[in-house]
């Protein structure tokens, strides 16, 4: 039975903090003690260059290195290992396929079609790409409920559109969306897609094979790894024609003043030293994922957010944002007469700690004609304790501010 006050127990901030209450898992997780035990050791004990030297900690560094790389490819169900490419995290993804993929592709007129939901990594990517290339960039619409149109994407595939992005699960409105049937739809018109999985990967098991997706990113502090690093899963068809967008070391197999010769995937998209320790690191805060259960912490967080959503609901004045029939554990909101930067600063004050501002989706305020929300987004660490806390402070913000 999953239990999230043993699972507080491996995580070492909350050992230095014990009344912390972390409610901030959407811009990143908390790290546990076989993450951060792992990192040291490669330090202490493996620290060299990754496929370069001869000598032996150089192989036990390509080792762990390229072991994570298999790692990953077990975690999405890859065909192969070398359609995982290490990047920094799922910016960097996106934009190395927005650069390396869309690029090539686009002409004026073309289209590239992302849902109003999108983090800004998975906006301005494409719409950058769109205005060197005069293509235009197109928008899913979304309901005042925080649900896609799905009709209105069957709508807006057409012959124009060269790849459709779309996020898993929103980081604002806490929406699951529909990628299977999404990419199937995009599939039939012969429009490839891309899966931004940040906010998916460590509480949905992510099978590449069964999507039958073209590209999918997810960033490793948000499955409890590192920071600084990410994954990029691309279909070999499309990662063998793309060209590399960054040079140097690593990257190449043969180098004369007149011309290159790349590597072969993935090393053609891994110039220079990657984050070794990171990427190493990476793996086990996959075991720690998988050990736990993706659809254990599913429900677990559904627990939360159905405790969450009760509680808060009697708070006066507050208004959710997003309320989709399927969402993850992120709960949006606002109070009545109260900044969220001011309710998110009293809350900070009492290690409540909680995001407010636009969370990198402004198309989103726009849409609610808001500056911004407080979010409370929740993990395996937390309890219905922490609910309680949050439904506590709230009601102290008011009191404290006057309402």
């Amino acid at each position: 039975m999953f239990n999230p006050v043993e699972v507080q127990k491996q995580f070492p901030i909350f050992t230095h903090y014990p009344d912390l209450v972390y409610l901030d898992n959407a811009a990143t997780t908390q790290k546990p003690y076989i993450v951060l035990a792992l990192e040291q050791e490669y330090y202490e004990r493996h620290n060299a260059n990754v496929h370069r030297g001869i000598y032996r900690l150089a192989a036990e560094s390509t080792a762990l290195y390229e072991g994570s790389r298999e790692r990953c490819g077990r975690f999405l169900n890859a065909p192969n290992a070398r359609q995982i490419i290490f990047t920094s995290g799922t910016t960097d993804g996106i934009n190395l396929v927005a650069q390396c993929f869309a690029m090539p592709r686009l002409e004026a007129g073309d289209q590239l079609l992302i849902s109003g939901m999108e983090h800004h990594s998975n906006l301005i990517p494409w719409q950058q790409a769109c205005l060197a290339k005069k293509a235009e960039l197109k928008v899913i619409p979304f309901h005042e409920n925080g649900e896609l149109d799905v009709q209105q994407i069957k709508e807006m595939l057409n012959p124009k559109v060269k790849l459709l992005a779309i996020t898993h699960i929103s980081n604002t409105l806490g929406t699951i969306n529909p990628i299977a049937e999404i990419i199937a739809l995009a599939h039939a018109a012969g429009i490839p897609v891309l899966v931004d999985a940040a906010q998916s990967a460590a509480s949905h098991k992510l099978d590449v094979q069964a999507l039958d997706v073209d590209f999918l990113v997810f960033s490793g502090h948000k499955v409890f790894g590192p920071t600084g690093t990410g994954v990029l899963y691309g279909k070999e068809k499309w990662l063998n024609e793309m060209p590399p967008y960054r040079f140097g070391g690593e990257m190449i197999r043969d180098v004369t003043f007149e011309k290159t010769i790349f590597a072969p995937i993935p090393q053609k998209f891994e110039a220079g030293t990657p984050n070794i320790a990171g990427v190493a690191t990476l793996s086990s805060a996959l075991d720690f994922v998988e050990e736990l259960g993706q659809d254990n912490i599913a429900a677990h967080l559904q627990i939360l957010l159905a405790q969450g959503e009760k509680r808060l609901a009697n708070i006066p004045g507050i208004q959710f944002y997003g309320q989709a029939a399927h969402k993850s554990g992120i709960i949006s909101f606002t109070l009545a007469g109260v900044h969220p930067h001011d309710l998110a600063t009293i809350l900070g004050q009492k290690d409540i700690c909680i995001r407010a501002g636009h969370h990198c989706t402004q198309p989103i305020m726009d849409f609610y004609e808001i500056p911004g929300t407080a979010r409370a987004s929740f993990s395996v660490y937390n309890t219905v304790e922490d609910v309680i806390k949050l439904e506590l402070g709230l009601k102290e913000v008011l009191t404290v501010l006057g309402n």
